[in-house]
């Protein structure tokens, strides 16, 4: 691509060229995941994170029309404190308009993947992924058909509780997205660190995550792999005592016709607010602790192929 559209971070650029680990992170919790000074302070602790599980972190976002993978300590900051509305949340459609307009975007699942295969990466650290939204036959998030055509390993605590989860599973399958559970057998609901859905396959070790990547790319795959790692228990919710809340925010948003890109920042919001900040605590734990898994599987993948 024309070189002067992309800025990559000195730190991340090295550590590419030296065949150090990297691990993508998506910039979507700065500007619309979480209010300020919650946004920066995860971020900086996911990027800490990253480090600490022995991988240089990468968090991507457009500034200016230009993609930037990695960011510095003056960018995250200048994403976290933007006016709503001056920051658009980008999935695969987005990002051409936004770099027309020499704007500046956030990026979601679908979008962070697809800029981490174009600079080289091959992991990434997120919350939870989109999926079929509930009571509806069309709503699909661009995250699980990008999952399905994008060979980035995505570490994540699962798809996000207000989703229909059965649905987003059955999608996954269709578009041959294996989904691995980090030490434990079934899935991960975001804010509750367990479910009744089973999964493909429990890994038990970064060592073993980097090995099952490694023979999908030998085979040439070109689909994704899901990591869903539990949430913390210490910070994680019951299944069923936010199940409740979640009701609620979901019929209030269709009272408001709250729908579309807006309906997710919407709804963690408001279940925030419904559970005195319990459900943002453990949003915060488990970003933490997923891009601390992430660098893990990341080193571990760099000392395999080597």
């Amino acid at each position: 691509m024309n070189a002067n559209l992309l800025k990559v971070h000195p730190e991340v650029a090295d550590a590419l060229a030296e065949g150090r680990p990297v691990v993508a992170l998506e910039s979507t919790v700065i500007t619309h995941g979480l209010p300020w000074p919650k946004n920066i302070e995860t971020a900086q602790g996911m990027e800490d994170a990253v480090r600490e599980g022995g991988a240089v972190p990468a968090t991507i976002a457009l500034i200016n029309g230009k993609i930037c993978i990695g960011l510095s300590a003056d960018d995250l900051e200048f994403l976290a404190q933007r006016p709503e509305g001056e920051v658009r949340k980008c999935s695969r459609r987005d990002m051409p308009m936004v770099m027309s307009a020499k704007g500046h975007g956030s990026t979601t699942v679908a979008a962070t993947m697809i800029l981490a295969e174009l600079a080289g990466i091959q992991f990434f650290a997120t919350g939870g992924i989109g999926g079929v939204h509930r009571n509806s036959t069309f709503d699909v998030s661009a995250d699980l058909m990008e999952l399905g055509k994008t060979p980035t390993t995505v570490i994540c605590s699962g798809a996000k509780a207000i989703l229909d989860i059965p649905n987003t599973l059955e999608v996954l399958e269709t578009q041959g997205v294996p989904i691995l559970g980090y030490k434990c057998d079934h899935l991960p609901l975001f804010y509750s660190p367990q479910s009744d859905y089973k999964i493909d396959e429990r890994v038990d070790s970064a060592d073993q995550v980097a090995e099952i990547v490694y023979y999908r790319h030998q085979l040439g795959l070109k689909n994704g792999t899901l990591v869903a790692v539990p949430v913390p228990a210490d910070k994680g919710i019951p299944a069923a005592d936010i199940q409740d809340t979640i009701e609620t925010a979901l019929s209030e948003a269709d009272a408001k016709g709250i729908h579309g890109a807006k309906i997710t920042p919407w709804l963690l919001s408001r279940i925030a607010e419904l559970s005195n900040n319990k459900s943002m605590s453990a949003n915060i734990a488990l970003l933490k602790n997923n891009g601390s898994v992430a660098g893990q599987i990341a080193a571990a993948y760099q000392r395999l192929v080597n």
